[in-house]
């Protein structure tokens, strides 16, 4: 351990790190809502508009759709603008595929996982173009969109009654 001054000893001493053993218990476990289930022919539509790896909102965003759609929900993603980087499939250091860091491949999983159980990607062309990125870089399963499908697809989701989840990242 470094050497500490008697102030830095002083301060790690005035409360015991940690206070509580790994394992207690520090909130309540109560759901307040019920665990709804979707009802025949509900649709959970999601926009991310949320940069990979830049904050949790887009991995967020993957696992509520993800969570619709297990509760029944006909569930579709949407990645536009920057969002558009979530669905590449050439993600990896040294090479594509291999996880620089610990959940590099999260955003990959899960989302491979979401198209494997009924799920439907899409990813905005325009959106790749502005970062250099190819269609054939998509994941496989991943819908490419025209630029002027952002729009028309909200409105498609919106007139089938979807809940739409809209994330926003800039």
């Amino acid at each position: 351990m470094a050497d500490l001054t008697d102030l830095e000893k002083q301060s790690l001493e005035e409360i015991a790190h940690p206070s509580l053993p790994e394992g207690s218990s520090i909130y309540g476990g109560t759901k307040v809502f019920p665990d709804y289930q979707a009802e025949n022919g509900e649709v959970y539509f999601t926009l991310v508009h949320g940069i990979a790896h830049e904050s949790s909102v887009s991995f967020v965003a993957i696992l509520q759709a993800t969570r619709a759609l297990r509760k029944g929900f006909e569930s579709a993603v949407y990645f536009y603008g920057p969002g558009s980087l979530n669905a590449l499939a050439t993600r990896g250091f040294p090479t594509t595929g291999n996880s620089a860091f610990p959940g590099e491949h999260n955003i990959n999983n899960s989302l491979k996982t979401f198209i494997q159980e009924g799920g439907k990607v899409y990813c905005c062309r325009f959106g790749l173009s502005l970062h250099g990125a190819r269609e054939e870089d998509l994941i496989e399963g991943v819908i490419p969109t025209h630029p002027l499908d952002v729009q028309d697809a909200l409105i498609h989701y919106a007139r089938k009654g979807a809940i739409i989840n809209s994330t926003y990242q800039i």
